[in-house]
């Protein structure tokens, strides 16, 4: 699309995310960018992009790792591939659910280890899915999706945790809009959708741990620094509560000291997205979005078109 369009394109033909270094030196005179959610976009690399450089879009529907204000300040367009991801993400956080409530990735490790010696009435017991409560911290679209189809699908009732009264999630699901403390102390599993800012940094950290049920599933879908993952690592040993599944880490790709070795947990490596459909529809967006801001257009995922007409 973007090369039939324009003839100075270059892409990065490795599939792994560049360095610092590689990336100042490629982005150094361009008119427009593509750019990966692992790549920190800020003062340095608008720089190194030149007064020239349009937009900078980003191959992902989370947006923190570009300092949008300097972005607006400079001219320069940020755009985001919104509601693609949302089934595929919603889908993996319910996979996350199972797979800790059955602990199936203790159970594939004990079979692939040759432990399997027959039936036994308590080998690898779990936790019961249908009818238990899950809590929904930030219930936008794909909390939202995780609720309905949980609900729906599983009988779960549903607790609900947002700055705004979701009512159709609500007529949907019979879902209730609780205090997070509230939500914390009476859910069964708890699964988090919030964005990454100043106010959610470290917003499930220790104390919040401390109110979760022994039995309860925790599942982080979001952003790794929404949780203290030390404090998480903790809760996991101690068995404060019964396991938890992360998609997304606080210092990825590195994880807090203890994570890999816990056998109550489900980590891999940050692929809600990854299906065939969303990530084709993700690249097909993010291009489009270059196309339209290099035609002189404000593209329809432009997240800071009110502070650019400023």
């Amino acid at each position: 699309m973007l090369r039939e369009k324009f003839g100075n394109f270059e892409m990065n033909k490795e599939d792994r995310v560049l360095t610092r270094e590689e990336l100042l030196k490629n982005v150094k005179g361009r008119d427009a960018v593509l750019c990966l959610l692992t790549d920190k976009i800020d003062a340095e690399i608008f720089e190194a992009a030149g007064k020239q450089c349009k937009i900078f879009s980003n191959y992902a529907v989370g947006f923190n790792n570009i300092d949008v204000a300097e972005a607006s300040k400079r001219g320069v367009m940020v755009t985001n591939t919104p509601g693609v991801l949302t089934d595929a993400t919603s889908d993996l956080a319910i996979a996350l659910m199972f797979a800790c409530a059955r602990r199936l990735v203790e159970a594939d490790a004990f079979m692939r280890a040759g432990k399997f010696k027959g039936w036994g009435p308590m080998l690898l017991i779990g936790q019961d899915i249908t009818g238990k409560t899950l809590g929904i911290i930030g219930a936008g679209r794909i909390g939202s999706s995780v609720a309905t189809k949980m609900a729906k699908g599983f009988g779960m009732k549903i607790l609900y945790n947002d700055m705004f009264k979701n009512e159709a999630l609500e007529k949907e699901t019979g879902a209730r809009q609780v205090d997070i403390d509230t939500l914390l102390k009476e859910s069964d599993f708890v699964s988090v959708h919030v964005n990454l800012t100043p106010e959610t940094t470290h917003l499930i950290g220790e104390k919040q741990f401390g109110m979760m049920k022994p039995n309860c599933v925790f599942i982080n879908t979001s952003r790794g620094s929404v949780v203290d993952e030390k404090a998480l690592v903790n809760a996991c040993k101690s068995n404060k509560i019964f396991g938890a599944g992360l998609d997304v880490y606080e210092n990825e790709p590195a994880l807090a000291p203890g994570l890999a070795e816990l056998p109550n947990v489900c980590i891999p490596p940050h692929v809600a997205s990854a299906t065939f459909w969303t990530r084709t529809r993700m690249a097909e967006i993010a291009a489009q979005n270059l196309i339209d801001a290099l035609s002189g257009k404000i593209p329809a995922f432009c997240v800071n078109k009110d502070q650019l007409k400023k």
